[in-house]
């Protein structure tokens, strides 16, 4: 099993707000990925007093510890309890209910001699490579579905969409929103390899269409994952009329991790 991580944030004064880990016991026969993007809330109160940092690191923290060591659980139940877990550590110093109170996408797979589980919610993205070779894409797609007049502004999105019906959902403070992921499991012999991008890496492909999943995870393994994260950051220089990023941010966060089985 190797097991490759590299994450850079989208500013080198501005803390990286996406969070990545993996587990794997000593007996090597199973293991553990998340990884979470944390949400970058505009400026102003979003009332907690802790930020997004020390949310993705709480959450992923409880995320690692839990799907490692209560396989009883499904995935769904370790992301809730997590929630739990973490919104009980600043429920009494913070508001809650804010509609940013710090918030994160999750990707998180676990495997074992028989099985890969997985659960995704929002815009990161998992990738499961079977034997020969293709790559299958775990998506959350709502955000994608929402109408074009949603997403004027990250306001309106907020205020019309985040976390409610209809809209798309992220890990914050309500542990039912679990129920929402994209979950599944594949045969442990259907999956050679995993792969999980947060969106700030999932760039070479979804924004600027460099190669297919399929290319991004040859990438991944012929160049590692800090080398797809600096061909985002050459093309997102190169687009100075942002023909590609248009609204989106210049430099986002980008993290990518491959855990070849």
């Amino acid at each position: 099993m190797r097991i490759q991580l590299a994450t850079e944030p989208g500013r080198p004064e501005h803390p990286n707000e996406d969070w990545a880990s993996t587990a794997v016991p000593a007996s090597g026969l199973g293991g553990v990925l998340v990884l979470l993007d944390g949400v970058t809330p505009p400026p102003g109160d979003d009332g907690c007093v802790h930020s997004v940092p020390w949310f993705t690191a709480r959450l992923g923290g409880s995320l690692v510890e839990l799907s490692a060591s209560r396989r009883d659980l499904t995935l769904t139940e370790v992301l809730a309890a997590s929630i739990r877990r973490t919104a009980d550590a600043h429920r009494s110093s913070c508001d809650l209910s804010h509609v940013r109170t710090p918030q994160a996408t999750v990707v998180l797979a676990r495997w074992d001699a028989e099985r890969v589980e997985h659960l995704v919610l929002s815009d990161s993205v998992l990738l499961l490579e079977g034997p020969d070779g293709t790559v299958c894409p775990v998506l959350d797609d709502r955000l994608d579905r929402l109408p074009p007049g949603s997403l004027a502004s990250e306001a309106v999105t907020d205020a019309r969409a985040r976390n409610k019906e209809g809209g798309f959902f992220t890990a914050a403070a309500d542990p039912d929103v679990a129920s929402r992921a994209v979950t599944g499991e594949t045969p442990r012999a259907g999956v050679r390899a995993l792969a999980a991008l947060t969106d700030g890496a999932s760039r070479w492909t979804e924004t600027f269409g460099e190669g297919d999943w399929t290319a991004a995870v040859g990438l991944l393994r012929e160049e590692g994952p800090q080398g797809l994260i600096d061909r985002v950051r050459k093309l997102e220089r190169a687009d100075t009329d942002r023909a590609f990023l248009r609204r989106g941010k210049r430099h986002d966060d980008a993290t990518a991790v491959l855990a070849e089985l």
